[in-house]
């Protein structure tokens, strides 16, 4: 996803930055995952990672040190670097055992936003003002786009999860919405995702490019209501959460293509 954001912008990658998105990216799930309660648990992959807590425990070591190894040579966005521990700490901390922080638990919003937020930060926001760029309508567009299809796929997770975050006292909007309003947040996301892949088309984004980040969108559309009656981790894990990068995917297919022939 990193790699897309850098492609579409014709940037020069920044080492540092790659390293630490990757064992930011380890250190945060496998920290969230260690906070997630076994009595709870709903499918095989939740059911493994609750007797596999040490593998957890060690994956969070590893992505800390990791982390903390590249933070150092990015130090000059410390402000940057900051609201990015900031947000992602927000969608995890209803779960640690603290008091204030499981106060957290009724932000009617938190869950489904921090989440999405986290994702557009890290894929799309920080490589172009780590790579210096002008903000221009198509960068604007370009977040805007990412960030409404990374929501509406966290919405059908929400959707899946609701029953064991009503049991855990995380109030979300997918937990305080009927059916119909969730149906409404969710097709109202992937509209606006529509309008803005439109729109960096008209701000000079190429057809193939532009056809590239709306194909996850049109699956997840197609997928929308079988999910809502599926749990399957494969669907989840492997399908719906494999669409956030698969736009990305279908650029390098792309960008390798002339190579090919």
């Amino acid at each position: 996803m990193v790699y897309q954001t850098y492609y579409l912008f014709h940037l020069h990658p920044l080492f540092s930055f790659v390293g630490f998105v990757f064992f930011g990216s380890l250190c945060s799930y496998n920290f969230h995952m260690l906070l997630t309660p076994g009595m709870y648990a709903a499918s095989y992959k939740t059911m493994w990672s609750v007797r596999n807590r040490h593998i957890h425990l060690a994956l969070y070591l590893l992505g800390l040190i990791g982390s903390a190894y590249f933070v150092w040579y990015l130090l000059h966005y410390w402000e940057w670097l900051l609201a990015t521990a900031f947000i992602t700490f927000l969608y995890s901390a209803p779960k640690v055992p603290l008091q204030p922080l499981r106060q957290l638990k009724h932000i009617a919003i938190g869950k489904t936003i921090f989440l999405t937020l986290v994702w557009t930060h890290s894929t799309c926001i920080l490589p172009l003002v780590f790579s210096g760029v002008a903000w221009k309508a198509d960068n604007v567009l370009f977040v805007a786009n990412r960030f409404f299809l990374i929501y509406a796929i966290c919405i059908v997770f929400d959707y899946r999860d609701r029953e064991e975050d009503k049991k855990e006292g995380i109030q979300t909007l997918i937990t305080t919405l009927d059916e119909k309003g969730i149906d409404i947040l969710f097709w109202s996301s992937l509209f606006i995702f529509l309008l803005t892949t439109a729109g960096l088309y008209e701000e000079g984004f190429s057809l193939t490019n532009c056809i590239a980040l709306f194909v996850p969108g049109l699956i997840l559309a197609c997928l929308y209501n079988y999910s809502k009656r599926s749990s399957s981790d494969y669907l989840y894990l492997f399908v719906l959460d494999g669409l956030m990068m698969l736009s990305a995917v279908l650029l390098f297919i792309v960008h390798l293509s002339p190579a090919l022939y």
